[in-house]
């Protein structure tokens, strides 16, 4: 897994509200289309500056293109990057406050210390 490029896509997305709602509605064409457009782009560099061999594996695909942010997880996407812009996209479909943090502890609750590396 190239836990960079998942972390940087995750980076990458949580910084443009039109990115965050463009993956919130339509997750495999976001994925597909960042894969091949951004992915490579090195990150705050000069326009037309990028490298040629980064590419999502399947497993990463799947995930990031269902929203499994528990598989992000057990795959070692950055958690702090994960809960960011998984609250902006799914927190209002929440009536409670914290609601969407409080699904996101559940969901991940059968993980046990040491977590996942999260290394890049």
């Amino acid at each position: 897994m190239s836990r960079y490029l998942v972390d940087k896509f995750l980076y990458t997305v949580d910084r443009d509200p039109a990115l965050v709602e463009r993956y919130r509605a339509d997750p495999v064409g976001t994925v597909t289309w960042w894969e091949a457009e951004r992915a490579n782009a090195i990150l705050d560099a000069h326009t037309g500056e990028a490298s040629t061999w980064l590419r999502f594996d399947e497993a990463e695909r799947a995930a990031l293109s269902t929203h499994d942010y528990v598989k992000l997880f057990e795959l070692g996407a950055h958690p702090f990057l994960t809960l960011t812009l998984f609250i902006a996209m799914f927190e209002r479909d929440h009536a409670e406050p914290l609601g969407f943090q409080r699904e996101y502890a559940a969901r991940l609750a059968h993980f046990d210390l040491p977590y996942p590396d999260i290394a890049t």
